[in-house]
């Protein structure tokens, strides 16, 4: 095992005994690949702390009530998420902070809805990444506001199914903004930048009137 302070390695019984299972236990995880192959180093299998996080969130995933099939496309979908270096795009601008989160910590803000089928569609929107052994979902405002929503009653696979929808028509609103500034003689993307806030008003009061338009006319039916 590694100095304290550096990646730390364990044989198969030390890792079982950290995570509170027993060796019998673990193969059966490393059979059913609910966890990656550990490094081999001959006929020694080395495993490290993401074997011991992805461990320890089954244990947690199993107490809230998951099966352990359920676990495993989880697990499949979480391995086979964007990296969360391609979902945002390193050194591209955004006003958005993005949150770390463990598979439990996911569950726990959506409790029963944190299927597989929905896991999936959030890495296929893009909501979602993986960074080593997290998952990193894009926004705080968006997964806020998801949250919320489903403890409103809202499934969360309608949700998603309209934050696609969204997605495709601020994507529009976007290019109209970005070539109304930038077809302007002289203008630069540094002027895009600067002039952000005012797309940004513009969208929130024009969402904000087509608000009261749906209000009204479902008041007077």
């Amino acid at each position: 095992m590694a100095e304290d302070g550096e990646r730390h390695e364990y044989r198969m019984e030390e890792l079982a005994g950290k995570a509170g299972i027993t060796v019998r236990t673990l193969r059966f995880y490393r059979e059913r690949k609910l966890i990656p192959p550990p490094r081999r180093e001959g006929r020694i299998a080395w495993y490290d702390d993401t074997h011991l996080a992805r461990l320890r969130t089954i244990s947690a995933l199993l107490e809230r009530g998951h099966t352990l099939s359920g676990i495993a496309e989880l697990a499949e979908a979480f391995d086979q998420g964007r990296d969360v270096g391609d979902l945002l795009g390193l050194g591209d601008p955004t006003e958005e902070v993005p949150v770390r989160l463990s598979p439990e910590e996911l569950a726990d803000h959506f409790g029963d809805q944190s299927t597989p089928e929905n896991l999936a569609a959030a890495l296929d929107l893009g909501y979602l990444a993986t960074d080593g052994g997290e998952i990193v979902h894009i926004s705080r405002r968006l997964l806020d506001v998801s949250a919320a929503l489903v403890r409103e009653g809202v499934p969360l696979a309608d949700v998603l199914a309209v934050g696609r929808r969204v997605r495709e028509h601020t994507d529009a609103l976007a290019t109209l903004f970005t070539d109304l500034i930038l077809t302007q003689p002289g203008r630069t993307p540094e002027d895009l930048h600067r002039l952000r806030p005012l797309a940004k008003s513009v969208t929130e009061a024009e969402l904000s009137l087509a608000l009261d338009r749906r209000l009204r006319k479902s008041t007077n039916k």
